[in-house]
């Protein structure tokens, strides 16, 4: 029987999602390195979700070291 067999995998949080599709973007060159990220509000009517997640998204860019963010700037892609 393997590990996952007859276990349900828990549902992933939009947050996760959202910062998931961000860095895959990033990955593949639409967000070059020093580039800005869309805004805040963008990112919310995109992905039709609350400033929160967006807010959470952000964070686990930034605790992945992919992203800084320049306060009343923006979100900018690492060199």
């Amino acid at each position: 029987m393997l590990p996952t067999e007859g276990k349900t995998v828990p549902p992933r949080y939009r947050y996760e999602q959202i910062a998931d599709d961000l860095a895959e973007r990033i990955s593949s060159g639409e967000f070059p390195p020093g580039s800005k990220l869309p805004s805040r509000r963008e990112l919310i009517e995109q992905y039709e979700v609350t400033e929160p997640v967006i807010d959470r998204a952000m964070q686990v860019l930034r605790i992945k070291g992919m992203t800084e963010t320049l306060p009343g700037v923006g979100v900018f892609v690492r060199e």
